[in-house]
């Protein structure tokens, strides 16, 4: 029964830890734009395009 004076000050720290981290993140604008991160993967470029977005290789 004594090692729950000792868990609950523990998890009390490490909820003030998240919180703090939460708002830390929140503050320092990483979950502005939380589409784009995602679909840049999706519709990534293809890197053989040059400068006026055509394919180097020819279409058959």
């Amino acid at each position: 029964m004594s090692i729950i004076y000792v868990l609950i000050p523990i998890a009390m720290i490490f909820v003030a830890i998240a919180v703090a981290v939460f708002f830390w993140a929140v503050k320092s604008e990483q979950f502005d734009d939380l589409d784009r991160q995602g679909s840049s993967i999706l519709f990534e470029e293809d890197e053989s395009q040059n400068s006026n977005g055509k394919n180097d290789k020819p279409h058959d």
